[in-house]
């Protein structure tokens, strides 16, 4: 996929959460209400420490359990890809298992379409996950002694249905990630790159609306990432699904997030739109984060276009996907901000000069 190519997929996929024409559509599709997490036993005790505004290292000195995640509240919109990213230890993987429970919150609540899912008794909690939602792991984890098909297929069949329904709708999925010639192929004849696109179309057979992904494409080569990074952005094109992408890369959360949360010590310290974080770091441990990052190779000018900037007379028009340096030398010495249009010539907003440089100087 070209450059062009690959940006327009991204902008097609990406709307901002917050923008009047996304907020008419968008609906809560998970709610995470003050969760924490506390392994190891004295739960009770740590979770008293934490309120008392000991830190991680003080209670388990104290009491040997280990605050994997705390005081996490969150929402995730119908449709977004939500970006969770921190260093290693910092709580993301624990975080993205307990929106299906392979691990169950110590405290707190989360909801998918509604639904507390962590009052849930062990049929109900089944259900959903066969229903409502599937994950994507770093390990391909596929069974050698089956097909592709078949792997692609491994859902449906614990799920019950029939051979004909379950094999159509993994040869669809299959199609759908560039795979339906190699349905009868075994792992074994599979490269990584192709691996991975069968656990990513065994997650979607069941046509899930949430996707989970953890780490999903980190052990892949730098290459074969950036083609799955644009794989999921063209299935996100075609089917808005709602996705939770857990990341320890920022070119990755920053190419394919419509939002992206940091976290530090097990605390969400911003989510946030990519262009916000990078020119409004919440704190010195996120500006770290962004400190090398060339927004002239992130940012494009639809992302900073604002709607409620009115443009300059007889300025010309700049495309949602020409770079910011590009815009640069349109508003320089133009009478007024630039109008910014999409691929159908349709205004998404407009971008002055002032705001511009500050987006440089602020991500500088």
């Amino acid at each position: 996929m070209t450059d062009a190519a690959t940006q327009q997929t991204n902008d097609a996929a990406r709307a901002e959460p917050g923008s009047p024409a996304e907020a008419e559509e968008r609906e809560d599709r998970i709610v995470v209400e003050d969760v924490y997490k506390i392994f190891g036993g004295k739960a009770d005790d740590a979770y008293k420490l934490l309120q008392d505004g000991k830190s991680k290292d003080e209670i388990f000195a104290e009491t040997g359990a280990t605050v994997a995640v705390q005081d996490a509240s969150f929402t995730v919109y119908s449709g977004e890809v939500f970006v969770i990213m921190g260093l290693s230890g910092s709580g993301k993987s624990t975080m993205v298992r307990m929106l299906n429970r392979l691990i169950d919150p110590t405290y707190g609540t989360v909801k998918i379409n509604g639904q507390d899912i962590t009052a849930m008794d062990r049929k109900a909690l089944i259900d959903m996950r066969r229903r409502d939602m599937s994950m994507v792991f770093q390990s391909f984890a596929l069974m050698p002694h089956q097909t592709v098909l078949e792997n692609a297929a491994f859902g449906l069949t614990i799920s019950g249905r029939d051979k004909a329904e379950r094999e159509k709708r993994a040869q669809e999925a299959l199609d759908s990630v560039g795979l339906g010639p190699n349905a009868n192929s075994y792992p074994s004849e599979l490269s990584g790159g192709m691996k991975q696109r069968v656990g990513l179309a065994r997650a979607l057979a069941n046509d899930p609306p949430v996707l989970l992904m953890d780490e999903a494409f980190s052990a892949l080569d730098p290459l074969i990432r950036t083609e799955m990074q644009d794989e999921l952005l063209r299935l996100q094109q075609e089917h808005r699904r709602t996705v939770v992408f857990i990341s320890h890369d920022l070119d990755e959360a920053m190419r394919i997030g419509d939002r992206i949360a940091i976290m530090q010590d097990g605390r969400f310290v911003q989510i946030d739109t990519p262009d916000e974080i990078v020119s409004n770091p919440a704190n010195d441990y996120v500006r770290s984060f962004f400190r090398n990052v060339d927004v002239t190779q992130v940012f494009k000018a639809g992302d900073i276009a604002r709607q409620h900037v009115e443009p300059g007379e007889g300025v010309p028009e700049v495309s949602a996907e020409a770079s910011l340096d590009e815009v640069l030398s349109v508003v320089a010495d133009a009478d007024g901000p630039a109008p910014v249009v999409d691929e159908n010539g349709k205004r998404v907003g407009a971008i002055s000069k002032t705001a511009l440089l500050k987006t440089f100087d602020r991500a500088g």
